[in-house]
């Protein structure tokens, strides 16, 4: 009798994508191509296949950070300013090449990234970030630290030049 082997589940990603590398979590399956990572949460011990695919394009990953201890990645999504950033959360026994081909498409998607003193402590950053395929344009975003007001005016006003510097630094993308 030959063991059982764990099957894992097929990621349906968007026509001409091809999936990288994946790997099984305690909570779904994830997958990564060269546009996007998809996360498949299980749905409380439910089949994967009942679950609904989130698609993520790298551009939209602000961080994914693996903790080698807990065998835990975080990733979590762009935002904007003072709304609650989505944030997931899986524990993956075997990443195998999936922690790899996130830290490589999320360093490929960013295209500058400027801080900007405020005050001797705090400051915001300009962050260019571009889909991989080039398709679409550019998007410029901020964040700002903590305890920054990005509603002040002496704030608004930096930011404003930093993005102009920024820009005419990029050049036309």
């Amino acid at each position: 009798m030959r063991p059982l082997r764990r099957r894992t589940p097929a990621i349906r990603v968007e026509r001409g994508e091809r999936l990288l590398a994946d790997a099984v979590a305690a909570e779904g399956h994830l997958g990564g191509t060269r546009d996007a990572l998809y996360l498949v949460r299980s749905r409380d011990g439910a089949a994967f296949e009942l679950s609904e695919t989130v698609r993520i394009p790298w551009e939209d990953v602000e961080a994914a950070d693996w903790d080698q201890e807990t065998s835990v990645l975080r990733v979590s999504e762009v935002g904007s300013w003072g709304e609650l950033r989505p944030a997931h959360r899986f524990t993956l026994d075997e990443p195998g090449r999936l922690l790899e081909l996130v830290r490589e498409r999320v360093t490929a998607s960013i295209v500058l990234q400027r801080h900007v003193s405020i005050d001797e402590r705090r400051g915001l950053r300009v962050i260019a970030r571009r889909a991989p395929r080039g398709d679409r344009p550019v998007r410029w975003v901020y964040e700002y630290d903590e305890g920054v007001d990005p509603d002040d005016p002496e704030v608004s006003r930096l930011a404003g030049e930093a993005l102009a510097a920024a820009q005419q630094d990029v050049g036309p993308v």
